[in-house]
């Protein structure tokens, strides 16, 4: 999921964490006592009376695992003091804290492509290769996928363990479709056709949601941006004023002034989720890890009716991002690095992050993916789709930089413009601007040399 930090300071970090680990094994003979773990019993010697301060978000990672951390507890004799915060709270809480210099932080959750580069410049992320490197073989570094691995990573070293993924998908009223004998777009063009077919304000169902809100929208944005051939930087330069880019924007904004509800510019992901879930879309461009939010009978009027395809062609090809949205990170200042390092490792263990995936958070490992269990229990087509996002996925949906949230509003402002004016404002002569001024972030930075 994705926020709007307005800082260079701001930066959304967290950890979670948490499920039961497995019990210690006995023998068949009743006179013979219990079998005794004794690389658990060591861990517990090693850890106990161990206090570490673990910072969170509220997500629904949290709500999967929360209720195992007493298991964890019990087992390795530590103590987790947990905090968990609104997103936007959380990330301000922590660069505050952090920039201090007397931060308390063992453990906490982070967005890489949001605030990694610049956690990384500032050396607030302690590397974690040397734990990996000594983790038992059954956690297996390698299950995790290459995307998600690769953006935990900065200048060679890895700095958080991914932990949730998302890719961009197009989900869609399949009674709808069905209805007006349309099938699910495979084209910006197609996609544009059954926007404008299903557009029915009347009734109070619109063609197509998206997010339209400034810096949240762009994100969701990027997907199409890709597929017009466009991208956000290259070679330490803002390039949102391309062509290829200029384009998107207006294409973007065509699409959901002429066909998105009144007031999506407006609309981060609460509010778009919220309202195709009612009903009151026939499409809906967001984030896989979304399905959640609609697929729960109790929270969707239409959790039987959903249908996911992978994200439509432009002129450039399929190209949904595919990123590590969280992780989970130890703080460098951490006087308790390997308890701190302790639980996240078991934090992310294969059983842990099953159970996520089956609470409905996408989760970064490929094993998981792959189990019956998981498989059973997901949207039709959920799978399929999942897999060729990984294959052609672009790993990022913002531009990499340290001040990416300033960045987004920039760029954010310029399709509140395309959105409210239906891609006819200048927008060539707008995006001119948003890259100046982001290349002007990018000198003062010392990124614009790649």
């Amino acid at each position: 999921m994705n926020f709007k930090p307005r800082t260079w300071i701001s930066i959304g970090l967290m950890v979670v964490l948490m499920t039961s680990l497995v019990a210690c094994g006995g023998t068949n003979s009743s006179n013979a006592k219990p079998a005794t773990d004794t690389k658990n019993t060591e861990t517990a010697k090693k850890f106990d009376g161990k206090m570490i301060r673990y910072v969170a978000a509220n997500h629904m990672w949290n709500d999967s695992i929360k209720a195992a951390i007493p298991s964890f507890e019990k087992e390795t004799g530590m103590k987790v003091s947990l905090e968990s915060y609104e997103e936007s709270q959380l990330t301000q809480k922590l660069s505050i804290e952090f920039a201090s210099g007397n931060s308390t932080v063992d453990a906490f959750m982070t967005r890489p492509l949001q605030e990694g580069k610049m956690f990384a410049k500032a050396n607030w992320y302690a590397p974690l290769d040397d734990f990996i490197k000594t983790a038992p073989a059954d956690w297996d570094w390698n299950d995790f996928m290459k995307a998600n691995v690769k953006a935990s990573t900065e200048n060679g070293k890895i700095m958080s363990i991914p932990l949730v993924n998302e890719y961009e998908a197009l989900f869609y009223r399949k009674d709808l479709f069905e209805a007006a004998k349309i099938k699910p777009p495979t084209t910006f063009d197609e996609l544009e056709a059954a926007a404008k077919a299903l557009n029915d304000p009347a009734k109070e169902v619109y063609g197509i949601v998206s997010r339209g809100n400034m810096g949240a929208a762009v994100t969701q944005f990027s997907s199409y941006l890709y597929g017009f051939g466009g991208d956000f930087l290259k070679d330490g330069k803002c390039v949102i004023d391309s062509p290829e880019a200029v384009k998107a924007i207006q294409y973007y904004g065509k699409l959901l002034k002429n066909y998105g509800p009144p007031g999506v510019i407006n609309m981060s992901w609460p509010q778009a989720v919220a309202l195709f879930a009612s009903g009151k879309a026939a499409m809906y461009t967001d984030a896989s890890v979304m399905l959640a939010q609609m697929n729960d009978p109790a929270k969707s009027k239409i959790a039987d009716k959903i249908g996911i395809a992978l994200f439509p062609a432009g002129p450039a090809g399929q190209k949904p991002f595919m990123v590590t949205s969280w992780a989970l990170a130890v703080s460098e200042k951490s006087k308790n690095k390997e308890a701190a390092w302790e639980f996240i490792k078991w934090s992310t263990n294969k059983a842990n992050m099953t159970k996520g995936q089956l609470d409905g958070v996408s989760q970064t490992r490929n094993s998981v993916m792959s189990d019956t269990k998981v498989t059973a229990k997901l949207l039709p087509g959920f799978e399929a789709v999942s897999k060729k996002s990984a294959e052609i996925g672009v790993p990022y949906d913002r531009p990499v930089m340290t001040q990416v949230g300033e960045a987004r509003d920039e760029i954010g402002s310029v399709l509140v413009k395309s959105i409210t004016s239906g891609g006819t404002d200048d927008i060539e002569k707008l995006s001119k601007v948003a890259a100046q001024k982001i290349n002007e972030m990018l000198i003062k930075a010392g990124e614009d040399k790649k």
